[in-house]
C-alpha cells in the first residue's frame, strides 16, 4: 500500500518540486498552501506523514503542529508523524516544535534527497507490527515498577494509563531502558537509536528527554526514572517505583 504524504507549504514552486520528487520515489503526495486547508486535507486524506512549514500565511505552523498531534487524543484518529521545515539558524522554533510533538525537523534550504531520507527514517521508526504478528507472539514488554514499555505495540503506560510519545521519543526511551543502569552520553544515546544523527552540539536530545520525563515521571522536575549525570549524559534507573 502506497504511503501518503501531505505537505503544508505556502511556497507553491517548492511544493511542486518536492511533490514530483516524492511521487517518483513511490509516495502519494498532497499539497496544501496554508494551515487551514492543510488541516482540512489532513481529515480528508488521512496521511502517514505531514511535511509542515512553520512559516504559514494564516495559522502559525506551530499551532498547526499542535492541532495535528492533538487529533490522536481526541477521538479515534490515528497519530500522524510530523516533519517540520524550519528557517535555518532559528533553533527556538525547532525546540518548540519538538516540545509539542514534532517527530523530526529539516532546516531550509534542503536537498530533496535529505528530505526523502528523513521521511523514510520517521516512517520506519513509527511502523507498527501487523495485528497477525502481534496476536501470535508474546509482546516484548519491559516493566519498571508501574512503567510498562511495550515494544511490539509501541505503547508506553504508567499504572495502566497510556502516555503519548512521538515515535522518536519512544525509540529513545527503549534505547535507555535496554541499557538501564548504564550512564550514557548524548552521542551514545543517539547512536543507539538507528536513524539520522542529530547535528553537532544540537540540544534537541535534551528537549526529547524533557518530553519523555513529562510523560513517564510522577514529577518531571524531580525525575526518578531518567536521571541527568552532569557533564556526561543520562542514566535510566534500574530500580523504580
Amino acid at each position: 500500500m502506497t504511503q501518503q504524504l501531505l505537505m503544508i507549504e505556502d511556497d507553491n514552486r517548492l511544493a511542486a518540486m518536492v511533490g514530483d520528487y516524492l511521487r517518483q520515489s513511490g509516495y502519494g503526495f498532497t499539497h496544501a498552501a496554508d494551515g487551514r486547508s492543510g488541516l482540512e486535507a489532513l481529515d480528508n486524506s488521512d496521511p502517514d506523514l505531514v511535511i509542515l512549514d512553520l512559516m504559514l500565511p494564516d495559522i502559525d505552523g506551530l499551532e498547526v503542529c499542535r492541532r495535528i498531534k492533538n487529533r490522536s487524543t481526541q477521538g479515534d484518529k490515528a497519530s500522524v508523524a510530523v516533519l517540520m521545515l524550519t528557517a535555518k539558524g532559528d533553533p527556538m522554533d525547532r525546540i518548540i516544535g519538538l516540545e509539542i510533538g514534532a517527530d523530526d525537523y529539516l532546516p531550509k534550504p534542503f536537498e530533496p534527497r535529505e528530505l526523502l531520507a528523513r521521511i523514510r527514517a520517521v516512517l520506519r521508526r513509527g511502523a507498527e507490527v501487523s495485528p497477525s504478528a502481534s496476536s501470535t507472539s508474546l509482546h516484548k514488554v519491559m516493566r519498571f515498577g508501574t512503567l510498562d514499555i511495550d515494544r511490539d505495540a509501541r505503547v508506553v503506560s504508567v499504572a495502566g494509563a497510556v502516555r503519548e510519545l512521538t515515535s522518536y521519543q519512544f525509540d529513545l526511551l527503549v534505547a535507555m531502558a535496554e541499557r538501564a543502569g548504564r550512564v550514557l552520553s548524548r552521542d551514545q544515546i543517539m547512536e543507539a537509536v538507528r536513524g539520522r544523527e542529530l547535528e553537532a552540539f544540537d540540544r534537541s536530545i535534551d528537549v526529547h528527554m524533557g518530553r519523555i520525563r513529562s510523560a513517564i515521571e510522577v514529577d518531571a522536575k524531580d525525575p526518578k526514572r531518567i536521571l541527568t549525570v552532569r557533564g556526561v549524559g543520562y542514566v535510566f534507573a534500574r530500580q523504580q517505583d
